[in-house]
């Protein structure tokens, strides 16, 4: 469906080269100081056209705020926000209407819907994660006022690893990721350069996306079938090229002892938590007061200049096919905002469930 959420709930609409994108956001409390800038910013940072590894369509992505905010603050009814489609070509994919591009939703749209539209994805794009990206704004100043901040950044490209820099700092974090040209905290350039290898080559990459929430208290997660980590690895799953999600060591567990495994309980400050986090922040679905850490594995992009091999499916008979348009050869760094923004929308909705965020601010 195109709805997610229970108190804070998000519904998204739009295609790719259609008139343009949004979304509704209802649920969020009134009373909250809320600008149209404090959206933008957040768009700004998935916007196309602004380097070497992002597309080259020219999208503003201004953000048009059309009801719920009054005299700069919501008023609890439903927040209607509107991207317009401006640089919009679709005389590429006249040409493969009947033929669908491999690793693409082309195929299993048409199957599922049977009339669809396919120019640039259509409702399957990444061009729709604009529109997260706005409801995850709004989320994000929700967050802030009771003290959580979520940062995330690119972990790994083309197999080469951030390393050497510590995640426990969500304002250095940020400088660090801001600085770089991929949003990588550590070996930005190195990445850089896989990227424009692979786009010199006509082909893409992908990657690895880490995200931390910081100031998240213990108790947030309704069991059994509402757990905190399942609904942010259901709301990270529907994420464009998103192939695999794990939390704290993640599938390091399976090759660990229980002695290894487990997160020591100690006391700090006067406070109950762990001696180290290999759990992300988790237990039994149920936030534990530690750092949430979750990450994401990004495929590469599909769209790609090599030939394929794929089928037309008006004439039945195999082909072959060289995709045009504008892409992303690596769309991992513009994939960030979109991580840290699912995981924003999730946290705002559990912590109105759990009563940690009141209905009226």
């Amino acid at each position: 469906m195109n709805s997610y959420g229970r108190f804070f709930r998000v519904t998204s609409f739009g295609e790719s080269h259609g008139y343009g994108i949004g979304c509704v956001v209802d649920g969020c409390p009134s009373g909250l100081a809320l600008s149209r800038e404090d959206i933008q910013v957040e768009l700004d940072k998935r916007r196309p056209g602004q380097s070497p590894t992002a597309s080259e369509r020219r999208e503003e992505d201004r953000v048009e705020v059309l009801s719920g905010v009054f005299e700069g603050r919501t008023t609890g009814t439903p927040i209607s926000l509107l991207i317009r489609n401006v640089d919009v070509d679709s005389s590429k994919y006249e040409a493969l209407k009947n033929t669908p591009r491999p690793g693409h939703a082309d195929y299993t749209w048409r199957m599922k819907f049977g009339w669809v539209d396919l120019r640039g994805g259509g409702r399957a794009s990444g061009r729709e994660t604009a529109s997260r990206v706005a409801a995850g704004a709004v989320a994000k100043k929700l967050l802030s006022k009771y003290g959580i901040e979520v940062v995330a950044y690119s972990k790994e490209i083309a197999g080469i690893k951030a390393e050497g820099f510590k995640a426990d700092n969500p304002g250095k974090l940020r400088k660090l990721i801001d600085s770089s040209p991929v949003k990588a905290p550590a070996r930005g350039e190195d990445m850089l350069e896989a990227i424009l290898a692979a786009k010199q080559e006509k082909d893409s990459v992908g990657g690895i996306i880490e995200a931390v929430a910081f100031g998240v208290p213990p108790g947030l997660g309704e069991p059994v079938f509402d757990k905190l980590d399942a609904d942010i690895a259901k709301a990270l799953l529907s994420i464009p090229s998103v192939k695999g999600v794990e939390f704290g060591a993640g599938f390091g567990f399976s090759r660990m002892r229980g002695s290894e495994a487990n997160d020591a309980f100690i006391l700090r400050d006067g406070r109950v938590q762990t001696e180290t986090n290999r759990c992300g922040g988790f237990l039994g679905g149920i936030s534990n007061g530690m750092q949430l850490v979750v990450r994401a594995a990004v495929k590469p992009t599909s769209s790609i200049g090599k030939k394929q091999a794929s089928v037309d499916l008006e004439k039945m008979k195999e082909t072959v096919l060289e995709v045009g348009g504008r892409h992303d050869p690596c769309i991992v760094p513009r994939a960030v905002p979109v991580v840290e923004a699912m995981l924003s929308i999730v946290l705002a909705d559990h912590s109105l469930v759990s009563g940690l965020i009141p209905r009226k601010l």
